[in-house]
């Protein structure tokens, strides 16, 4: 099984340790050339018993894992993975896709699930869309920076407020409130209070809703 080559992304995913679990040797070996080529590090196991110690020794980005493996239960690796961690990015690969076990990974909280054959471009896609919803690769700063800003942003749109009426309530000024919901600065431990206080929010629970 291979996939067929691809253009370049213009724009360069991020570089990923990525972890693959799938039965079919040659795939395997073919799917973690190709990605280590776009630049991540990329493990391959053919079975659980390879495949544990490789997530416990160096704990992956996100997992490409094939639910058909013979008498291995792809459900079974998937349902550990996400009990062992709940944040996990796993997306399913199959070369046998099948409806009900679509609905029941996405159930498990799978971020993807791509039946075989696939093309590279198609991969790509799936872990691009990977690393713009759970920020894969990305500095931890920088994304508690955005996140923290976004979710400032949607706060004062929900009150309808513009730059200037949060800067009124927090006393923050419009340049320093732009900066820090563009992801630019991270706002100190006063402005920060300041601002939830605007909110009428707890600092602890305006962390809490940003999911970092």
């Amino acid at each position: 099984m291979k996939l067929a080559k691809a253009p370049t992304s213009e724009t360069p995913l991020p570089h990923l340790n990525i972890l693959v679990l799938d039965d079919d040797l040659d795939f395997c070996q073919y799917l973690g050339n190709l990605l280590t080529d776009d630049g991540h590090q990329v493990r391959t196991a053919n079975d659980p018993d390879a495949f544990w110690p490789l997530v416990s020794k160096h704990p992956p980005d996100l997992v490409l894992l094939d639910m058909k493996m013979g008498a291995v239960r792809g459900e079974e690796i998937l349902a550990e993975l996400l009990r062992r961690d709940p944040e996990l990015c796993v997306i399913v690969v199959t070369g046998f896709p099948d409806l009900a076990t679509m609905r029941a990974t996405f159930q498990l909280g799978v971020f993807d699930y791509i039946a075989k054959p696939f093309s590279l471009r198609q991969l790509r896609e799936s872990i691009q869309r990977a690393v713009d919803v759970k920020g894969l690769g990305k500095n931890p700063l920088i994304l508690l920076r955005e996140r923290l800003g976004h979710r400032i942003k949607i706060l004062r749109a929900e009150r309808r407020w513009g730059l200037k009426d949060l800067a009124e309530h927090s006393g923050i000024s419009i340049s320093q409130l732009s900066s820090i919901e563009r992801g630019v600065h991270l706002p100190s431990v006063d402005a920060l209070y300041a601002i939830s206080k605007a909110f009428n929010k707890k600092i602890s629970v305006l962390l809490g809703e940003i999911d970092f």
